[in-house]
């Protein structure tokens, strides 16, 4: 059989749990990969294309992540299964440079914002303007590419705004850019192909037990970022200052917040008719809870 293969998703979980053992300890045959440090970020170098796309071109991790409207539909649409037993949360928000006229969220009107096209980014900044603009008040730019590439937009100043979220948005808030609104967003764990039932619990026991020792003590665990940064970054970082990003959550991700995410994102028409599946989440998901 082919060794079960983990990808982390920008947080210090997965990092916590290799170093420690934890996915040995579960005896998970396993390979781990990394794709934002070993390409020098270019893997995030995708203008208007984000992770729709990734998924559905098909991804090598046996268990990975997306932003949950993404995992969404993209279960929907029979591009992976969604993995319900549990679900994460990120921290998230829209920066600018410290000098910025852009003092509230208001003051975004019309401004272009960097977002990874139907990507978190995408809805959350949506979703979080709404509440103070009209829909075609709210500028968004898929130019500046996925996560780390819009990062480095913004720190070159070549960006007026941007989403940001886990790592990015703490070396951000690190350099002194400003956060002018929280957009925080829930992600979603799928499952591609048919892989062993026991192999995904035992990579989410470790991810708990990781979970655990991020919750008790974070500060030891906040150097991992720099596993994820490419290096030109390395030299600007003070890990030492971030916070734990990314939470996991170990519980369902449930049939009603399935079908309210499925027409948020319809009624907000971010795919093109036709394009968002069945919506049906018994056929959308995959649970282990009750084995």
């Amino acid at each position: 059989m082919s060794k079960f293969v983990i990808e982390p998703h920008f947080r210090l979980q997965e990092w916590v749990a290799e170093e420690k053992g934890y996915f040995r300890a579960e005896g998970l045959d396993y390979e781990f990969r990394e794709l934002i440090r070993s390409t020098a970020g270019q893997h995030h170098n995708k203008a208007n294309e984000g992770a729709f796309q990734s998924i559905e071109k098909g991804r090598e991790a046996d268990v990975s992540c997306a932003c949950h409207w993404t995992v969404n539909v993209a279960a929907s649409n029979g591009h992976a299964k969604l993995y319900a037993d549990v679900y994460s949360v990120a921290p998230s928000g829209i920066f600018v440079a410290a000098d910025s006229p852009i003092r509230t969220p208001r003051d975004l009107a019309g401004v272009p914002i960097s977002v990874g096209f139907q990507s978190g980014s995408h809805y959350s900044t949506i979703q979080a303007l709404e509440q103070y603009m009209a829909a075609g008040e709210i500028n968004l730019t898929f130019e500046d590419g996925m996560l780390f590439h819009r990062m480095a937009q913004l720190i070159e100043g070549k960006s007026p705004a941007a989403a940001l979220f886990n790592g990015p948005y703490y070396l951000a808030e690190q350099l002194g850019f400003r956060k002018v609104i929280d957009t925080t967003f829930m992600i979603a764990a799928m499952i591609k192909g048919t892989v062993d039932p026991e192999d995904v619990k035992r990579y989410f026991r470790a991810l708990r037990r990781a979970q655990r020792d991020i919750d008790l003590r974070p500060e030891l665990y906040t150097h991992y970022y720099k596993n994820e940064f490419p290096e030109r970054f390395h030299a600007v970082m003070d890990t030492r200052s971030w916070g734990p990003g990314e939470r996991i959550v170990f519980e369902t991700y449930s049939k009603e917040v399935f079908e309210q995410s499925f027409d948020w994102i319809a009624e907000h028409e971010i795919f093109a008719a036709g394009r968002m599946g069945s919506g049906e989440y018994d056929r959308s998901i995959i649970s282990f809870a009750a084995e």
